[in-house]
């Protein structure tokens, strides 16, 4: 039986390696991001490599668009088994001059995005016992103040926001998508990852050290939320 993952919000660092440890499983890779040149070239390398890769370009936090992602990547590459939601909005970096678009945004990619993503998923979700729902965080989601001062102090305050409304989202989803036998796993990336757009040469982090992570979760189903970094 064919299995489909959507990674949205692809890009070099943990989404590409997720693809990677969820293709060497057998699984369909649905590429999701707004830069088609980009998914052009993620969908060349994985499937180099032997994978079944489609991009479907497309902005994260547009529920209408998400959703018609999940009916193409359905029709192309079969019923959704797992999402893995990646994707995050760095605007709103100060809280006092941000606009009410820029929050919006924030939270539209956080939060609407991902369960725009499930609610249309959810048909093919509840046919499968294997069906997940993975989802990246950041550490400026944490409560305490060190954080939050690191977060006025690097304009960052939107994407804090944004990871603590995203971390209670998952939390919520996780209890409620129980009964339907749908696993929602969510690990909280506090340290830099390599190779992204936030290493300035001074990451620790491996991408696929988090992608292992990712499917250790998955195959046991057991633990919600485990921070790494």
């Amino acid at each position: 039986m064919s299995k489909t993952i959507i990674v949205a919000g692809y890009g070099p660092g943990i989404s590409h390696a997720v693809a990677e440890r969820f293709g060497a499983a057998g699984f369909s890779l649905a590429l999701v991001a707004r830069n088609a040149s980009k998914l052009a070239e993620g969908v060349k390398t994985l499937t180099a490599k032997g994978f079944k890769a489609q991009a479907f370009p497309a902005d994260a936090g547009d529920a209408s668009a998400i959703r018609h992602v999940v009916q193409d990547a359905r029709a192309a590459l079969g019923p959704i088994t797992v999402i893995h939601w990646n994707a995050a909005a760095p605007a709103a970096g100060d809280l006092l001059s941000a606009s009410a678009d820029e929050l919006q945004t924030v939270f539209n990619v956080a939060v609407v995005g991902l369960v725009a993503a499930i609610q249309e998923s959810l048909p093919d979700l509840r046919q499968k016992p294997e069906a997940a729902v993975l989802v990246t965080n950041g550490g400026f989601g944490l409560l305490s103040d060190a954080v939050d001062g690191y977060a006025i102090q690097s304009k960052s305050m939107g994407m804090a926001v944004g990871n603590s409304a995203k971390h209670k989202a998952s939390r919520l989803l996780a209890k409620r998508l129980e009964p339907e036998g749908v696993y929602v796993g969510e690990v909280m990336v506090v340290a830099t990852v390599k190779g992204t757009q936030w290493d300035q040469g001074n990451a620790t982090l491996e991408a696929s050290t988090v992608a292992d992570r990712f499917w250790q979760l998955y195959q046991s189903r057991k633990e919600r939320f485990v921070q790494i970094g």
